[in-house]
């Protein structure tokens, strides 16, 4: 991934858990509610950051790799976290998934493919270290957030901080899921206010990998 966009959350690590952050906060809610309280073996969350979504992953899954591009959000998790069933790993995921030691029953996008220009690659990648019928799941800005000019970004003495990103449509992720092995069983969109009057915030995913992917 870009290395401005490391360099961006390694500045942001000492303030994100801190900061006014809705989008934040909002993908938490969905990431609760989506994945519920179903039980798992290995879980692979990608995109871990400071451990906001990690806690409600290892009240499920026997084991949690949870990866980040940001070494300094890594350093602020395991300050939270010490967990025994729970590894967090520094890696890239545009390269090599050296990182993946198991065979994964759930996998989970928090926040991190904005940053990514190509998705395909992701989505394959994910089902090559998926179980039969493992659960993926993605949480994301919503594209009309994106089209209104919405991107990650903080404040500093020195001034407002945004980090690139690149805009993904809904039949984006969608497309890419379903030529990688995945089947989309669950999209939703979150917004700020009960009466929906301004665009979603947040998009969530919920992919089942594909039973042909299994059964060749």
């Amino acid at each position: 991934m870009n290395a401005s966009i490391q360099q961006a959350y390694n500045l942001w690590a000492a303030q994100y858990d801190t900061q006014i952050n809705e989008t934040r906060d909002l993908e938490a809610v969905a990431f609760r509610t989506i994945n519920g309280n179903k039980k798992m073996e290995h879980a692979l969350e990608i995109g871990c950051g400071t451990g906001k979504n990690t806690l409600h992953l290892l009240k499920l899954a026997a084991h949690v790799t949870a990866v980040d591009f940001s070494k300094n959000m890594l350093q602020v998790a395991r300050t939270k976290i010490h967990a025994p069933h729970v590894a967090f790993v520094e890696a890239d995921i545009l390269q090599e998934w050296t990182f993946a030691h198991h065979v994964y029953d759930w996998i989970g996008f928090s926040l991190v493919l904005e940053h990514v220009e190509n998705l395909a690659p992701l989505f394959r990648k994910a089902a090559a270290v998926a179980a039969p019928h493992a659960r993926l799941y993605i949480g994301e800005l919503h594209p009309f957030r994106q089209y209104l000019g919405g991107k990650a970004n903080f404040d500093t003495p020195e001034g407002n901080q945004v980090i690139p990103a690149f805009t993904h449509h809904v039949s984006d992720f969608i497309t890419a899921a379903q030529q990688n092995g995945w089947q989309m069983i669950d999209m939703r969109e979150w917004f700020d206010e009960p009466e929906r009057t301004s665009p979603p915030r947040i998009i969530s995913f919920l992919f089942e990998k594909k039973a042909s992917e299994f059964n060749e």
